[in-house]
Parts: structure tokens; C-alpha cells; sequence
């Protein structure tokens, strides 16, 4: 009877009480043969909550398709540390963020849904859809993991980063306060404004070092979102003096940055391994969108707006626009034990797959609509050779784009291109005209998508004056209309005209 109650107790937590009453009617040996099978499905329950992985995801902001040196495109950029997340799992060749800039791809990362289905399209939109939304980070939180933020938000008031599933936040982005509810070694204390001690990037490196040693016997789920090498260029003489040599100034700050990330991938790397815990950790390395290059790619005094020093080579285009160079990023996962080592895989697969991802590892029910993502592992471990996704589609102000395959069907405004990927990663030459039956496939099937999103439809916003000058420039070919001492010059102006704003402007940490 003891027995059969303790299998009763475990069905009801199974929501199949009906069974029980099944078996109390059966024979004995029947009623043994189930119970032998109820114990053999509880133990295995419990096997896998115990092999549930930490999560780790390094988001890095306004980082070029180039510039990790496993890409082997540039000589000048060293990621040693990122190099051998690379070799010890995968390093994606077409990886994708959800939109070519910040806050909505963000929020298309945490939600594991496209942003604009909940209104988050671009930088400018309230934040209302993305605050009534379920993140990962929600999700994790209530089946048992430890979370914690660290670095950029961009997502609303930093303080409230615990409203969105992060139990511990230590938020720190630049030289100015932040805000925090741990120290930097990872003890508990009120959310409050923290003066830094360390570099930003430094800081959150250690900070998330500090949780890893806190909750080393614990399931975790940490998101550390560094602001780099995204303006200002703010890297200290350490890292600066790591590339010396003749280069723009803007070239070898962004460099010194993304050094100081490639550290505190290292340091966090090193702390799992220390505790045994590298093959129960499955880790991301994502860029959030492509470098900022206005074209001119202008090495402007200072560290401010502008250029931000890192390159998109050999993509075409630049953040702010849905050519590759905006949104195919820098992409790395690593588990190793999980997914065979060195790969160099070529299908595409979006940010949208972190959570997805994250949510079945974690075996957190989800129903149809939960996540626009899927499961990598079962691709990336080589169980499914089958690509991950039939198509990927994006939307964003004024722009669309579809990829399927190879083909790439591209929307400004009134501009349509077709792209043939695999011959023609830079997009140099548009196929419309050679190939108008896959054109109007892939429009038809972008133009559905879109009738899902927020406002609805392919057009339902106008494309920006930058972008007509993005999309004369790269994809039509179109001659400069100002000169490259004319745009230093106005740039110039522009930052003077910014610095005099911030001198009113005390600093917040609402970022």
C-alpha cells in the first residue's frame, strides 16, 4: 500500500492520477511490473533535472561580422579566449541577430520571440509590449535557476531589471554609477547606485566570476552583456597598449575593447573549469548587431559618436540596415561533451535560438507561440543534419528581409534585391531581374510573416533618410553626395554640440 501511495504522490505531479486507479484493478505481477517503471521514470526525472546545463550568454554590442580572429578574416583583432570557445564547439559562418540594432534585438533575445510582435521595433518604440512579456530569464528563474544580469540593458530603468526574471543585476556600462544589488564579489545588497571600481568591462567580468563561485552547485543563468565595443571608446591604457602599431585610433580602441571581453570570457571560462563545471555549461557568444561604420568609417578624435572602430568585412553594409553587415554578427556556442568540437557550421541560426534553446534544456514546457527559436542542440550535436530553420525573416524600420537557403530577398522602401549568399556573401549583385519567380516566392512568404507583427504588413514604417544614404551607397551603388573631410567636420560639430549637452545632464542608470 506504502507503495502505491508513493506512486499515486508522483502521478498526481504528473497531472495521470487516472492510471493509478488503472493499476490498483490489475494483478500483482502487472502492479510490479508498473511500479519497477514508475521508479525507472522518477529516477530518470531526477537524472535529468541534476544534468539541467548553466547557461551562459556574452552579448557584445555593435561588434563586426570581423572581428574575432577565429573568423579569419583580419589579422590585427586577438580573441584567444572566444577562439577556443570556437574550437572547443562551434563557430556559426551565418549567424543572426534579430534586428540591426540594439534595443529590439534585445528584446527579440530575451522574449525568444521576433520584437515586433510585441512592438519593439526599433529604438524609438515604448516598451510596453517587451514589460508584459515572459523572458528566458522569467522562465529559468521560476524552474530553479540562479539568474543574474550583468553589463547593457536597454531595455527600460535598470533598477527594474529584477522585474524581468534577474535575481541578481550588476549593471554596469560605462565610467559613470550603475546600478546593483550585488558587489563586485558577488554578496548580496539593496538595489542601489554603485560608484565603479573596476573598468565596466572588467567589473561585470568579475562580478559574474564572483556568482559562478557563489552558486557553482546551482543551475545558472547568467547574461552578460558588455557594452563594446558600441561608443564611447572608452578601453584603459592596459588593453590600448596590447596594438601598438600605425592604425586608425578608433581601430585599435575598439581592439583594446574587445580584448578586455576576450579577458573576461577567459576569467569566467577559468572559473568553470576550476569547479568542473565547462562540459555542464552550455555558453553564447553573440554580437548584438553589425559595427556602426557611417560609411566613412571616420577616425574622429576621441571616443564618441561615430565610427566605433570595428568592421563588418566582408559583409556589406553597416548597423542600421538589414544588408548582412547589420545584422550577420559573430556567433559562438560551446558545450563541451554536448556538441563535437571545431565545427565551422554553415546554416543559418538566429539569437531567437538562445531561448528556445535554453527553455528545453531546461524542460520548461512551452505551447506553439512561446518561442519563434528552436532547439540547436539536436543540429549542433549532429543528430539532425536537417537546417535548423526553413527560412529566417526579419523587419525593421522601413526594411524587411527573408533568407531561405542560400537566396536572401531583400525590401528598403520601394528597393527590392535578391541575393544569391553562397556565390555573393558581399551582396554586390542583385539576381531580381535573372530570377523573378524566386523573388516573388520569398516576398510572398516574407509579406505572411509579416502579417503576424505589430503593426502589420511589409511596410508599416518609411525608411529613414540614413538608410536611403546606406542603401545608395552599398547596395545601389550610388556616388557619396559629401565628402569625407565634409562628414569629419560635421561630426565633429555634432560631438562638440553632444559634450556641452551631458555637462547638463547629470548621468543615470537607466540604461
Amino acid at each position: 500500500m506504502e507503495i502505491l501511495n508513493r506512486m499515486q504522490s508522483f502521478e498526481k505531479r504528473a497531472g495521470r492520477t487516472r492510471e493509478i486507479h488503472q493499476l490498483r484493478n490489475q494483478s500483482m505481477p502487472q502492479v510490479i511490473n508498473a511500479t519497477a517503471l514508475l521508479i525507472f521514470l522518477l529516477l530518470t526525472s531526477v537524472s535529468q533535472a541534476e544534468e539541467r546545463p548553466n547557461i551562459i550568454v556574452f552579448y557584445t554590442d555593435d561588434h563586426g561580422h570581423a572581428d574575432l580572429s577565429c573568423q579569419g578574416v583580419l589579422a590585427d583583432i586577438r580573441t584567444p579566449n572566444v577562439d577556443a570557445l570556437a574550437k572547443s564547439g562551434v563557430l556559426a559562418r551565418n549567424g543572426y541577430s534579430t534586428a540591426p540594432q540594439c534595443v529590439p534585438s534585445r528584446a527579440g533575445l530575451m522574449v525568444g520571440k521576433f520584437q515586433s510582435r510585441f512592438g519593439v521595433e526599433t529604438n524609438g518604440n515604448a516598451l510596453d509590449g517587451f514589460n508584459h512579456e515572459q523572458t528566458i530569464a522569467e522562465r529559468l528563474q521560476n524552474a530553479g535557476y540562479v539568474t543574474a544580469q550583468f553589463g547593457k540593458w536597454h531595455l527600460g530603468p535598470t533598477p527594474k531589471i529584477t522585474d524581468h526574471g534577474f535575481r541578481h543585476v550588476y549593471a554596469q556600462n560605462s565610467g559613470g554609477n550603475f546600478a546593483a544589488n550585488i558587489t563586485l564579489d558577488g554578496k548580496d545588497q539593496q538595489m542601489q547606485t554603485v560608484k565603479p571600481t573596476r573598468y565596466h568591462i572588467d567589473g561585470c567580468s568579475e562580478a559574474a566570476a564572483s556568482i559562478i563561485q557563489r552558486y557553482k552547485d546551482k543551475p545558472l543563468f547568467l547574461y552578460i552583456a558588455y557594452r563594446a565595443p558600441h561608443v564611447p571608446l572608452d578601453a584603459p591604457k592596459k588593453y590600448l597598449n596590447r596594438f601598438p602599431g600605425k592604425m586608425p585610433e578608433r581601430r585599435r580602441k575598439a581592439l583594446a575593447m574587445l580584448s578586455a571581453v576576450d579577458d573576461g570570457v577567459g576569467l569566467i571560462t577559468q572559473t568553470l573549469a576550476k569547479h568542473q563545471l565547462m562540459e555542464k555549461t552550455l555558453i553564447f557568444y553573440i554580437g548584438d548587431n553589425g559595427a556602426p561604420l557611417k560609411i566613412h568609417k571616420l577616425d574622429a578624435p576621441g571616443g564618441g559618436p561615430g565610427w566605433d572602430g570595428s568592421l563588418n568585412d566582408p559583409l556589406n553594409g553597416e548597423k542600421g540596415m538589414l544588408a548582412e553587415g547589420g545584422m550577420h554578427v559573430p556567433f559562438v556556442v560551446s558545450w563541451p561533451g554536448k556538441i563535437p568540437p571545431g565545427q565551422l557550421y554553415e546554416h543559418p541560426i538566429s539569437a531567437l535560438d538562445v531561448a528556445a534553446t535554453a527553455a528545453e534544456l531546461a524542460g520548461i514546457d512551452s505551447k506553439p507561440g512561446d518561442f519563434d527559436g528552436v532547439n540547436l542542440i539536436p543540429f549542433l550535436s549532429g543528430k539532425n543534419t536537417a537546417a535548423p530553420h526553413e527560412f529566417l525573416t526579419w523587419r525593421w524600420g522601413g526594411q524587411s528581409a527573408i533568407r531561405e537557403g542560400k537566396w536572401k530577398f531583400l525590401k528598403g522602401g520601394d528597393r527590392e534585391y535578391l541575393y544569391d549568399l553562397e556565390s555573393d556573401i558581399q551582396e554586390k549583385n542583385s539576381l531580381l531581374k535573372q530570377h523573378p519567380e524566386i523573388a516573388s516566392q520569398l516576398r510572398s512568404k516574407l509579406s505572411k510573416w509579416a502579417e503576424e507583427l505589430r503593426p502589420p504588413g511589409l511596410d508599416a514604417a518609411n525608411l529613414s533618410t540614413a538608410a536611403k544614404k546606406y542603401f545608395d551607397f552599398y547596395l545601389d551603388g550610388k556616388p557619396l553626395t559629401q565628402t569625407r573631410a565634409e562628414a569629419l567636420e560635421q561630426l565633429n560639430q555634432s560631438n562638440q554640440k553632444r559634450k556641452k549637452q551631458r555637462r547638463r545632464k547629470p548621468e543615470g542608470v537607466t540604461r
